[in-house]
């Protein structure tokens, strides 16, 4: 075991959570004085909260808890640019100044009281531990069949994801050196930090409810990450495409030699409807066809552009004229 206190740093993002946020700041704290208390962790440790174009009083909420306690950071994006974006500024932020980092969302829900136990992987030697639900028992069944069906389809699509994971995850210093030099715009990063490699576990943890506010992540958004997922992580979509192409021409070819051989033997017979079914059919393929494969060329033009992931605009604490930010002590 390591005899070296690690700094902690756990990074928090936040997207309108002005109803939630004086909930849980206290809590995090909290936690991160429990894990100095049981020398876990170096009294150093932060909690870095990154504010992803918040329209309601987030950034304000988090400014007056820097105030109030050294431990609270913040660091603000200059626009709204998504939860992966925002994980990742915070992540990129919270190496320079520390040896893990621990993402979580604040609205509650994940059981901070698994940082102890990632934490203590941690110090036995696992550079990334992966907080896992152990059940969705407060699942509705279509959510928990949908979230189920999306890391089995993910799986299956060649993707390497860990199942029943999020973005609630113990990751070092060292690995997210590591990671900086993956550049892509089209984030996945649960299906992303599986590639870095580095020596990696799983804690087990039961998800609760909301503590409150509003769900920010709908049907839509989780079909629009999925797809993501998908399309960043894997080319196999483009695979089966071919491979069903294949199947379909296949076919094709033996219904043109059957055609040619009834034309001759005089058994012709005019159909109407099965020619304009398989038109419709062939067409449906094509366009299904074109549309994920524009899916792969959009993500492509857009990493050509190499357009920065995420900007901060402000932090609660000042930079140095020289080298790194440093934020203020802890007395």
């Amino acid at each position: 075991m390591n005899d070296i206190r690690p700094v902690l740093w756990i990074v928090i993002p936040c997207y309108n959570e002005q109803e939630v946020l004086p909930i849980t700041a206290p809590m995090f704290l909290e936690k991160i004085i429990q894990l100095a208390a049981k020398g876990l962790i170096a009294r150093e440790s932060r909690i870095l909260f990154v504010n992803d174009g918040s329209r309601d009083r987030t950034w304000e909420i988090i400014s007056a808890l820097s105030e109030t306690d050294p431990h609270y950071l913040g660091i603000s994006q200059s626009r709204n640019r998504g939860h992966q974006n925002a994980v990742l500024a915070g992540l990129m932020e919270a190496k320079k100044h520390c040896d893990i980092t621990i993402s979580i969302d604040c609205d509650g829900q994940d059981d901070i009281n698994a940082m102890d136990e990632m934490v203590r992987q941690y110090l036995e030697g696992c550079e990334i531990v992966y907080g896992v639900r152990s059940r969705r028992d407060t699942d509705t069944w279509f959510k928990r069949f949908t979230a189920e069906s999306f890391y089995k389809l993910m799986n299956g699509m060649g993707a390497e994801v860990v199942y029943n994971h999020a973005d609630y995850r113990l990751v070092s210093a060292r690995v997210l050196e590591a990671f900086s030099n993956y550049h892509e715009v089209n984030l996945f990063l649960r299906g992303m930090f599986p590639l870095v490699g580095f020596k990696s576990t799983s804690v087990y943890y039961e998800r609760h409810e909301r503590i409150a506010g509003e769900s920010h992540y709908p049907l839509s958004k989780m079909l629009a990450l999925a797809l993501d997922g998908i399309t960043s992580m894997s080319t196999k979509p483009i695979r089966l495409i071919t491979g069903f192409g294949c199947v379909v021409a296949l076919l094709s070819f033996i219904g043109v030699v059957w055609s040619v051989v009834a034309h001759f033997m005089g058994v012709t017979v005019a159909g109407w409807s099965s020619m304009v079914s398989i038109l419709c059919f062939l067409g449906g393929i094509q366009l299904l066809g074109i549309g994920v494969i524009g899916e792969y060329v959009g993500k492509t033009y857009m990493e050509t552009k190499h357009r920065p992931r995420y900007i901060i605009s402000e932090k609660t604490w000042e930079e140095k004229s020289e080298g790194p930010a440093s934020p203020p002590d802890i007395g």
